[in-house]
């Protein structure tokens, strides 16, 4: 049973989530993206402040100076399609508004990584049911004592199921508001 990769994949997807842009700034959408420190990759977050500027623009200011140039081009080359640019001490990186056909595109990524999370959820409950049938055929518990665990890793699985869900409608209606 390997529970505890199951989790931290479940909260990695949710991560993913949280990466889809939604043409509204964040500041935890670089938290992804690594610049190179003095030889050591790094977050962007380790050796930057990472703000807010307005609703569609985030601002970058390096803890050293020289990092400028280094995070402008580490934000340009990553996954995310933006085009930051430095004024002065700060990296702008201004948050381009979506068209109609990415925001369905992006729709059906957020869909296929909520399927990815309730598969992950799923295979959880599955592990832990195998778990307590091999602890009824050591007649560890009892029969009731496993039925009754049974219904709560169903429930338990239900809630999680219903909180993915939710939260891909919130993540839906946020990228369809223009």
């Amino acid at each position: 049973m390997n529970t505890v990769a199951d989790v931290r994949k479940t909260t990695e997807q949710k991560t993913d989530l949280a990466k889809v842009r939604t043409g509204r700034a964040h500041t935890g959408l670089l938290d992804h993206i690594t610049v190179d420190y003095y030889g050591t990759p790094m977050p962007i977050p380790k050796v930057a402040n990472v703000s807010l500027l307005d609703a569609r623009t985030l601002g970058v200011s390096p803890w050293e100076k020289k990092m400028l140039g280094v995070i402008e081009k580490a934000i340009r080359e990553s996954d995310l399609g933006l085009n930051p640019a430095t004024q002065g001490d700060v990296v702008r990186v201004p948050m381009p508004s979506l068209t109609e056909e990415r925001r369905r595109e992006l729709i059906k990524v957020i869909k296929h990584e909520a399927e990815n999370a309730k598969v992950a959820v799923r295979n959880l409950r599955r592990d832990a049911n195998h778990a307590l049938k091999e602890l009824l055929k050591s007649k560890a518990v009892s029969e009731d004592e496993e039925r009754r665990a049974q219904e709560d890793i169903q429930k338990i699985t239900d809630k999680h199921i219903a909180d993915i869900d939710k939260t891909i409608a919130g993540k839906e209606a946020e990228l369809m508001a223009i």
